[in-house]
């Protein structure tokens, strides 16, 4: 497979998710946003960090980039696009994911690490998860609280397109286990045709042994076992 992985001046998270890609056996490369050919690739990710510096809204400008009318097109053609923290917040912004992402209730950027867990098996990034687990991954955003109208959420839940649910250690979804106020404790979702995922916590972050950590690999790992 190859990946592509698109680069907005304020992104900081490219680097570390070319890095898990090439880990796992799989060409990756980097796409600059004034680009307008996505190099073949097989797969889009829209990775985290500061695009256009956050101004406006998180995502707004980005959203307008000259790379986003193609990548826009590759999705409603069902290629697969996963956006991370801030390319969430880019897909929401272009209307490939429903909803929104808001300021955190805190009114306060958060770096710490979290649990979640998956919500249903019945998708790309989480088909051979363990939905008894608790992954512990850390967030770094201070516009993550997802927010949609009774209506979208229903239609979330109904299509089974929650991806994945903020929880506490032991895999309990309580409100103290919600980081920012995100609406059903929702940490990601996909679209009605599943193959858009948004998330806003970091799986690349946490993918290395010398980090002591390795349980955002077992989600990376998910984009590939389609190869198998």
């Amino acid at each position: 497979m190859k990946f592509g992985v698109i680069v907005f001046p304020g992104s900081n998270c490219d680097d570390d998710t070319v890095g898990v890609i090439q880990s796992l056996g799989h060409e990756a490369v980097k796409l600059w946003h004034k680009d307008t050919d996505l190099q073949g690739c097989d797969f889009i990710i829209v990775p985290g960090g500061f695009s256009y510096g956050d101004y406006l809204r998180s995502g707004a400008i980005a959203r307008f980039s000259p790379i986003m009318e193609h990548v826009i097109e590759f999705a409603k053609n069902g290629g697969y696009l996963m956006g991370i923290c801030n390319g969430f917040q880019v897909l929401v912004e272009a209307h490939l994911l429903p909803g929104v992402l808001l300021r955190n209730n805190s009114q306060k950027f958060i770096s710490k690490n979290i649990y979640l867990k998956a919500a249903t098996n019945n998708a790309l990034l989480t088909q051979e998860l363990d939905r008894n687990k608790a992954y512990k991954i850390p967030i770094a955003h201070a516009e993550g609280r997802y927010f949609a109208d009774q209506a979208t959420l229903a239609s979330l839940q109904a299509n089974d397109q929650i991806l994945f649910y903020y929880c506490d250690a032991n895999g309990q979804v309580t409100e103290e286990a919600n980081p920012n106020g995100s609406l059903l404790n929702i940490a990601g979702i996909c679209n009605e045709g599943r193959n858009v995922f948004g998330l806003m916590p970091h799986p690349e972050r946490a993918a290395d042994p010398d980090l002591n950590n390795t349980d955002g690999l077992e989600i990376m790992k998910q984009l590939i076992l389609q190869m198998a």
